[in-house]
């Protein structure tokens, strides 16, 4: 088992930044991908970007490239998101969770039934 809690969320103003934190504990040498997904108010829960709990590689969806970094501290079992040039658009309750899936490909860790461990959300509001 593994439990996951988020942390760092808040409103902030159009152009501002955030960083987001996820907190792992349990059987963390089981994880292979850490995600964070996002789900705005009558929308569907998307994939924002994942690292590799081993490697440190990264992906990002296309709306965020370039202005979200996603990184982690094994050392302290934790996962960041640092989001910078937020947009309004960005306001969305975000989620970590975390793949035991070995070998998940990027594409697959888009797809949030890949992943068993999810914490419970942290609310970013971007003000225009």
């Amino acid at each position: 088992q593994v439990q996951l809690v988020e942390s760092g969320g808040g409103l902030v103003q159009a152009g501002g930044s955030l960083r987001l934190s996820c907190a792992a504990s349990g059987r963390t040498s089981s994880i292979y991908v850490m995600g964070w997904f996002r789900q705005a108010p009558g929308k569907e829960r998307e994939f924002v970007g994942g690292i590799g709990w081993y490697i440190g590689n990264t992906y990002y969806e296309d709306s965020v490239k370039g202005r979200f970094i996603i990184s982690r501290d094994r050392a302290k079992n934790a996962v960041y998101l640092q989001m910078n040039s937020l947009k309004p658009e960005d306001t969305a309750l975000y989620y970590c969770a975390a793949s035991t899936e070995t070998g998940l490909s990027w594409s697959a860790s888009k797809l949030d039934f890949r992943y068993g461990y999810w914490g419970q959300g942290t609310q970013v509001t971007v003000s225009s």
